[in-house]
Order: C-alpha cells, then sequence, then structure tokens
C-alpha cells in the first residue's frame, strides 16, 4: 500500500506521514483555524523539514502557526518539537504538565534513546532532540481549552499508556487527536469488517486500569472520528473503543499466563511469541488474508515494543 505524505482529511485537517523508519508508521496533523493553525504530533527532528514543506506549498506565514502540541513526549510523537518550535517564531508549546521538563531539557529523553539504539541509530531514527526555551512553553490541565482562529481545542488528561499524556478534542470535526491511548490502527489491516485495531503498551508506563479509564473517558465524548498517531482517521469510533477495552484485558491474561512459565531472563522472549501469536489470530479473525511475513511487517515493531512494555509491567507489580 502506498502512502502519501500528506492527505487532506476534510475539516481543514491535513494528515502528515513523518517518515520514521517507514511510511504509514507514524501521523502529525495541520488543523486549520481561521486564518491560524496548529500542529499536533510533529514526529521526529528527521520530520520537521517535511511539516516546514507543506507550510511552503500552501503558503501559510509561519508566524500564524499558533501552536505545537504533542499528545505526550515519547520521540516518535514529541522528537521534532524543538527543531520546530525553533523554525516557527511565534508558536508556543502545549504539554502536559508531567512531559513539560523533558521539552526544555532533553537531555535524559536523548540519553535513553541513544542507549538504546546507538548514537548511529539513533542519529537515523530520530535526528536530533532540540529543547525548547521555557517561555514558549505552556503546560495544558485536564479540561483546559484554547482556540486556533476561533477553533476550540479542549484538553484530555488520558494516562495508561504514559502517564505524561493528553488527547485533543476538536469540536468542530467532533474528532479526538488520541496519540496512544486510542491504540493503533494500521491503514493495510483494515478490511470489510473495518479497521483492525489494537492497544499499545509501549514502555515504561502501562497501566491497564488507567487505560480502560481513559478509553471510556474518551469515548463518553461520542465523537465521529478518531485521529491516530499509528495510523491516520478512523471514523465510527465506539465499537473500536470497546474492542480496546477488551483487548487490554486480553493483554493483561496473556502477561500474567506467560509470567506463570517464563523465567525473567526468557520472559519478553515468551511475551513476544505470544503475543505475535494473539495479534495474528485477531486479525485473521477479522478478515485479513496476509501472510505471516506480510502480518509481520506491518505488526512487528509494535510486537516487540507491546511485548517490552508487559514485561516492565509485570516486573514492576512484582517490586
Amino acid at each position: 500500500m502506498a502512502f502519501q505524505t500528506f492527505d487532506d482529511l476534510g475539516q481543514h485537517i491535513t494528515r502528515i506521514d513523518t517518515a520514521m523508519v517507514h511510511e504509514g508508521l507514524a501521523a502529525c496533523y495541520l488543523l486549520r483555524g481561521g486564518d491560524e493553525y496548529a500542529i499536533i504530533e510533529t514526529g521526529t527532528h528527521n520530520t520537521v523539514p517535511t511539516i516546514l514543506a507543506l507550510l511552503k506549498a500552501r503558503k501559510i506565514d509561519l508566524a500564524k502557526v499558533k501552536y505545537v502540541i504533542p499528545t505526550h513526549v515519547h520521540l516518535d510523537h514529541a522528537g521534532g518539537v524543538g527543531g520546530l518550535m525553533q523554525a516557527l517564531p511565534v508558536a508556543t508549546l502545549l504539554v502536559h504538565p508531567r512531559g513539560a521538563r523533558h521539552m526544555i531539557d532533553p537531555a535524559k529523553l536523548k540519553a535513553g534513546a541513544t542507549a538504546v539504539y546507538g548514537e548511529a541509530q539513533f542519529a537515523e531514527i530520530y535526528g536530533d532532540i532540540i529543547p525548547v526555551d521555557e517561555r514558549r512553553v505552556r503546560t495544558m490541565d485536564d479540561g483546559d481549552e484554547v482556540t486556533v482562529g476561533g477553533r476550540k481545542l479542549v484538553f484530555i488528561d488520558t494516562p495508561g499508556h504514559a502517564r505524561h499524556h493528553f488527547c485533543v478534542y476538536d469540536p468542530t470535526s467532533r474528532g479526538i487527536f488520541t496519540g496512544d491511548t486510542f491504540g493503533l490502527s494500521y491503514p493495510p489491516l483494515t478490511t470489510v469488517n473495518g479497521p483492525f485495531i489494537c492497544p499499545t503498551t509501549t514502555p515504561v508506563q502501562f497501566d491497564p486500569p488507567a487505560l480502560k479509564a481513559s478509553i471510556r473517558k474518551l469515548l463518553a465524548r461520542q465523537p465521529q472520528r478518531i485521529y491516530l498517531t499509528h495510523y491516520s482517521m478512523v471514523e465510527n469510533p465506539q465499537p473500536l473503543g470497546e474492542r480496546l477495552l477488551t483487548m487490554v484485558d486480553d493483554y493483561v491474561a496473556l502477561a500474567e499466563t506467560v509470567a506463570e512459565t517464563a523465567d525473567d531472563a526468557a520472559l519478553e522472549q515468551a511475551l513476544m511469541t505470544a503475543m505475535r501469536e494473539y495479534l495474528f489470530r485477531c486479525a485473521r479473525e477479522h478478515g485479513c488474508d496476509m501472510s505471516d511475513a506480510q502480518l509481520e511487517a506491518v505488526l512487528g515493531l509494535d510486537i516487540q515494543l507491546n511485548s517490552q512494555g508487559l514485561a516492565v509491567w509485570l516486573q514492576s507489580r512484582s517490586r
């Protein structure tokens, strides 16, 4: 499946492919209200030129971009914040209170990612992480609102995937930019039965009860559409949310079952095996006719990350 770099979704919202790792993995969004703009999610530092190219192509004055809004500070969502803020002369960074310090001083974020990937791979995937002047940072609590050219955006605190996570409700589109709270749904897995959706349990703050409460909180807004970072817009989110709630419970049961027989050294690999079997089975029950190799190409990275997150969650419970 070929992905366009830019896709206009209606409601004056454009999906931007961040080109992280491969196309179709992660998205960010340009939202227009009146003659002002907001960028929701940023991708990595390597994504910044793509975002700026869109603004240039549409002859958008950089001073008209009012806000940069990452849903949380994981680097596939916020790695490009500092570079964008350097390029946008009047933009304010809107960020979760728990994430602000990492945008002002990203040294720990960079050190952690470099330790995992090594300097060369970190540079290839993420580029760099640029600090943001704290005078340009505004934290947003649950229920806080801003306007973009008169278009209201409402911030919803949504822990469960990460404690520094909020979602952004746009009443104009009756849509919510959900970061990772509402899971992921890759277009190649969409069938006649609709989008295939599943939770994401990236390390290190997976909290099942909090995540389920956050999903219910989003559904209570009765949105018509969801703007996923992974990946793009899905509509009719109510049944998708109910499916996510069931799958969070399934993830917990899977992890607890694996933990009964696998020792610490083998835990993560055993979780990956079980997670792969579970998600492949769910995809096929959804009507997906891909081969194992094709499913692995789409879901392999998330299987690894989900398993790592579940391993951390299991170990945190035993402390």
